[in-house]
């Protein structure tokens, strides 16, 4: 049974879809980060910087338990362990890890931008909104073209790409995009959205997040809250 300490955001998605399509068994434990669990002493210890998800797995590569953080990081390993959805070969295996760093180094943070500034920000600053807002099209628009060849990002099969991608894609609206522009990624969403798994991963603990709108807890994730020394 591996352990998941996560949120119902697109990181925490990604985890949740990925153990899903492999059938593992795991547990979903709740870190609530508009209440502040990401900087307790025990969430700390496995996730150093105090970002979900991670988790923890009692049979590691060894057989010794191994603690994971970072999306991406847990996506390989999950993968690397099942001995599914990262290719059959080492050139496919490449290839994926590629559209991988894609999102984890461009997509998510980029989005991300998008979204705070066009959503959260306390003031609403034109140019912030417009450069996040503009790249986020852009990016759009790098995954439109590879998916005009490709049935998926990193070819003909489902694989962690899409997994780790997918689950910023669902706010698309609140980033300033209209999937209509995007053909291509339209039908991959559609695709993905479409699969049982995906539907199952999340929906865990969806039931919990509620609107941000808590002082507090935006304190705790956009302002001074979140730098304080633990």
């Amino acid at each position: 049974m591996i352990d998941v300490y996560s949120w119902a955001t697109p990181n925490g998605h990604k985890v949740h879809i990925m153990l899903e399509e492999c059938g593992l068994p795991y547990a979903a434990h709740a870190i609530d980060i508009g209440a502040g669990d990401q900087f307790t002493p025990q969430f700390l210890k496995i996730s150093p910087n105090n970002k979900i998800p991670a988790i923890v797995d009692p049979d590691g590569p060894d057989g010794e338990p191994i603690s994971l953080f970072e999306s991406g990081a847990i996506l390989i390993y999950l993968a690397g362990k099942t001995g599914r959805l990262l290719g059959n070969t080492d050139r496919e295996k490449y290839e994926v890890l590629q559209w991988v760093m894609f999102q984890m180094g461009g997509l998510g943070p980029m989005l991300g931008q998008a979204h705070h500034f066009r959503i959260y920000a306390p003031q609403q600053i034109e140019y912030a909104v417009n450069r996040y807002s503009n790249e986020a099209k852009r990016l759009y628009q790098v995954m439109d073209k590879q998916l005009a060849q490709h049935a998926y990002l990193a070819g003909e099969e489902y694989t962690i790409a899409d997994i780790a991608s997918f689950p910023w894609t669902r706010s698309h609206k609140n980033q300033g995009i209209d999937l209509a522009d995007y053909p291509n990624v339209q039908r991959w969403f559609d695709a993905i959205s479409a699969r049982p798994a995906v539907q199952r991963g999340v929906a865990v603990l969806a039931d919990k997040r509620k609107p941000l709108t808590d002082e507090k807890a935006k304190d705790l994730l956009f302002g001074s809250g979140q730098y304080q020394k633990r």
